[in-house]
């Protein structure tokens, strides 16, 4: 498994809680800084996933 899948994955449950928190205190920054932190995890996540997919697919040749 590759480490961008790990790390994207822990910046997202990271920036889910982050809004969650912001949401619940009406501090609209958090708030904002907790989906950006998530949208960045979930992208840094489908990087590590193409990679994995790319080394299985060279792997089986």
């Amino acid at each position: 498994m590759d480490k961008d899948r790990i790390k994207g994955a822990a910046k997202e449950v990271k920036g889910a809680i982050k809004e969650t928190a912001g949401k619940v205190t009406g501090n609209r920054e958090t708030e904002v800084e907790g989906k950006t932190e998530k949208t960045v995890g979930k992208v840094q996540r489908n990087v590590g996933e193409a990679k994995d997919q790319a080394r299985d697919l060279l792997g089986k040749k």
